[in-house]
């Protein structure tokens, strides 16, 4: 039997004799070609020169100059040849690079293969009996074979893998220049959407001039993974889209108005159908975040650059806010854009959001993304980071749910319905306004807002404590020094520092700010004054 190593063994070396052969014969046509021309250079002067010899001579009548011979400089065969021998030359290098290049799919396919044989086999594990399991756990296998006859016939040909794709552009700055970057993200999954292959690949946004639209990139990153999922042998695909628009393209439901988006929903058509299923499915942005990141990664890899240290190499990039060449490490990375800043002008942004009692959002123009909490602790003090949690959690409850615990030493925010879910668990009668604390544990009445009061109700508490605690003593005077106002719906305090009398409070209530009247569809009813000629002017 022959040994298929030392077949591609043989080959590669006939290959390297016929180039060698292909490469003495080009030299041996290039030297000849010159010898030919050095001899009809010769011949053209004997010629000329005889010519001049045999002309008689006239003294009225000067002969023109003879015309200097004929001296190719850049002979076009010359040329020819030389790119001959250089293709000759390169020859055996991509020769080499497509071999290891077949090799590399080859290993991946069986790895991808193999993956979804040890996950459905893993599935099929779990779900034995215990009994079954017992008894026969020891002898249950079920090994991986690559000649066929089993687990590769039921893997990538018969397996309905899940494509992702994200095709991005961004406006970045690289060394105080803002460029137009794009990024395509590929992730292959299997039908219990565990990853089992990712690619990353820079995307060319520049187009006769002018940059890709989202659109484009969108498709480019789809026929992308398309290619990919061709290449691993795969057979049948469901490849999903957060786009409903470039949904309706490729679903074949609305035809694409602009002729270059046009062409890539027609190249998008003709990758489905090489395979046996391909169909497309519309999904949640959420759904499809990992994939947004290997998008953005391959961004973040065209925009940084290696600088030679003391210690070594290391990589840069341009903050877009401070326009500084800042080390990747001291780089933040916001969480669901992934836009870049660095750490330093972080802590800046998020800092004076705090001081204005606004949650942080991504400073990137036109970005909505939130700063996660949990990475505040990268650039922000302990008790920073405390205050923006608050702010967060006050942020994500209305302000007609939101509860303080009564306790000065506590007064930790809740909302009514989980201050009232966790009360039920400590078996307090649902007919009761006792409350219990989420944070201290303690209990508090939820009707007056005070520490719970036993075996009182909340009219015999008011009467005996008439005379509220110091810190409400101190809030009262100050209110009644600064004019301030209580909401009777929410029991907030509102002040008027300009404007008319018509107050809105944020819970929604509206009153009037001179005796506390309410306002029923947007009209007063008291006859106190609209407006107080002072905060008038004053605005």
């Amino acid at each position: 039997m022959e040994d298929p190593i030392m077949d591609d063994r043989r080959d590669a070396e006939d290959l390297q004799a016929i180039l060698a052969e292909q490469r003495r014969e080009l030299l041996a046509v290039r030297t000849l070609d010159s010898d030919l021309d050095m001899a009809f250079n010769l011949q053209m002067k004997e010629a000329l020169t005889a010519s001049l010899a045999l002309q008689p001579s006239s003294s009225t009548q000067q002969s023109p100059p003879p015309s200097p011979p004929y001296e190719p400089s850049d002979d076009l065969l010359d040329l020819a040849a030389a790119f001959m021998l250089e293709d000759v030359e390169r020859f055996p290098q991509e020769y080499e690079d497509h071999e290891r290049s077949v090799l590399e799919v080859k290993k991946l396919k069986t790895d991808l293969d193999r993956r979804i044989h040890d996950q459905k086999f893993a599935i099929e594990v779990r779900d034995l009996p215990e009994s079954y399991w017992s008894e026969y756990g020891d002898e249950y296998e079920r090994p991986y074979c690559t000649d066929g006859s089993s687990s590769s016939k039921d893997g990538l040909q018969t397996e309905c893998l899940r494509l992702y794709c994200k095709g991005l552009i961004s406006e970045e700055v690289v060394k105080n220049v803002k460029v137009a970057m794009g990024g395509i993200g590929v992730a292959i999954c299997d039908p219990r959407d565990n990853l089992i292959f990712e690619a990353k690949k820079n995307l060319e946004v520049l187009i006769d001039g002018e940059i890709m639209s989202n659109e484009a990139a969108e498709l480019e990153a789809l026929c992308e993974g398309l290619n990919k999922a061709l290449t691993l042998d795969l057979k049948n695909i469901t490849f999903f889209i957060d786009d409903n628009k470039l949904y309706q393209y490729v679903a074949d439901k609305v035809i694409p108005g602009n002729s270059k988006i046009a062409t890539l929903v027609n190249q998008v058509a003709l990758l489905q159908r090489k395979f046996e299923s391909c169909s497309p499915s519309l999904v949640a942005p959420s759904e499809i975040k990992f994939v947004f990141k290997f998008a953005r990664d391959a961004i973040v890899s065209q925009i940084s650059w290696s600088v030679k240290t003391l210690n070594g190499k290391s990589f840069k990039e341009t903050c877009a806010i401070c326009f500084e060449e800042t080390d990747v490490a001291r780089m933040f990375s916001i969480d669901g854009c992934l836009h870049r800043y660095c750490i330093s002008c972080m802590k800046k942004h998020v800092e004076v959001k705090l001081l204005g009692g606004m949650v942080a959002q991504c400073p990137h123009e036109a970005c909505n993304s939130e700063v996660n909490i949990d990475s505040y602790e990268q650039f922000l003090a302990p008790n920073l980071v405390a205050v923006m949690s608050q702010r967060i959690k006050e942020s994500s409850i209305p302000v007609t749910e939101r509860v303080y615990c009564p306790y000065p030493k506590c007064s930790a925010l809740m909302s009514k319905k989980e201050v009232f879910e966790y009360t039920k668990t400590s078996y307090v009668s649902a007919e009761s306004a006792a409350r219990k604390c989420m944070k201290c544990h303690y209990y508090f009445c939820f009707d007056c807002m005070v520490p719970w009061h036993y075996k009182m109700s909340c009219e015999e508490y008011k009467q005996s404590h008439p005379f509220p605690l110091k810190e409400d003593q101190l809030l009262n005077s100050l209110a009644t020094t600064k004019q301030w106002r209580n909401c009777k719906k929410c029991n907030h305090m509102v002040e008027l520092a300009e404007g008319c009398n018509h107050i809105t409070c944020r819970c929604g209530y509206e009153f009037c700010y001179t005796c506390g009247a309410e306002w029923k569809n947007k009209k007063p009813t008291c006859s106190c004054p609209l407006w107080d000629e002072r905060r008038i002017y004053n605005t």
